[in-house]
């Protein structure tokens, strides 16, 4: 566990971003076939705040985090960051993908650096690794590689590089989708830990319902391609939560039934 003889420190949600989502479709393909992914989204994260987005498969969801994240515009509408748009990637704004994607021939510290030593800061900065390490629980890990690390440190390795970058905006594209089930419910709870310690917003894309009712504030359901906003469950539990909860079961039902799959539940 995450720094696990801490007790999680309280959201702070001075540090993280505003992010606003206004009118946004976005289409792929040319104008001669084009394929529309994402219709009309409006929707906005608060700083601090938690939200996960749920949806089919192959509905968008990843696409609405590349276009929030900066990695390319959206084709109508607007998004913006504390009231100015979004028009490039920008170090305040992490993505986090499911591949850890860390470079095999260098250390799990020389992979946290990464972000640092591209922006020319790590000579002056380079606490900060051993802070972002020590804030993942693999302080004892720095010199080792990644071939001797398991799925969940690896993954571990992964949060540290962006922490290490003191995002307002943390964008999560399903990262923990290829762990093993214990190790993924140990890392969800080690996820809001480290959420509720650094203040950031986040914006997760999930396709498990129990994963985004456990970590989110709010749990925005998406349709089938194109997808469209069908509802907006508030997870209105304190942290932390514990997955028995009957209110969490009354939330999973419900957005089952958003999903069209309530009916073996």
């Amino acid at each position: 566990m995450v720094n696990a003889a801490l007790p999680p420190a309280p959201t702070t949600a001075a540090g993280g971003a505003r992010i606003g989502i206004q009118g946004v479709s976005h289409w792929f393909g040319t104008a001669a076939a084009p394929l529309q992914v994402l219709d009309d989204i409006d929707l906005e994260v608060a700083p601090g705040e938690f939200v996960a987005l749920l949806g089919p498969s192959g509905c968008g969801k990843s696409t609405l985090l590349r276009l929030v994240a900066g990695l390319e515009p959206a084709t109508a509408g607007r998004l913006t960051q504390d009231g100015a748009p979004i028009t490039h990637p920008d170090p305040s704004r992490i993505v986090v993908f499911q591949d850890p994607t860390l470079y095999p021939w260098r250390s799990v510290r020389d992979n946290v650096a990464l972000g640092l030593q591209a922006r020319g800061v790590l000579k002056t900065q380079g606490h900060r690794v051993d802070e972002a390490l020590q804030r993942v629980g693999l302080a004892d890990f720095a010199k080792a590689f990644p071939h001797q690390l398991s799925g969940g440190m690896a993954q571990r390795v992964a949060l540290a590089r962006a922490l290490v970058n003191d995002p307002r905006l943390l964008v999560l594209d399903e990262p923990l989708g290829k762990l093993d089930s214990l190790t993924r419910i140990a890392m969800q709870s080690e996820l809001v830990a480290l959420w509720q310690r650094s203040g950031f917003s986040a914006l997760l894309v999930t396709h498990d319902v129990e994963e985004a009712l456990f970590l989110a504030n709010r749990v925005i359901v998406l349709s089938d391609r194109p997808a469209r906003v069908v509802a907006e469950l508030t997870v209105d539990l304190p942290y932390p939560r514990h997955r028995g909860h009957p209110r969490l079961a009354d939330l999973r039902h419900e957005a089952l039934r958003h999903l069209g799959l309530d009916a073996s539940w």
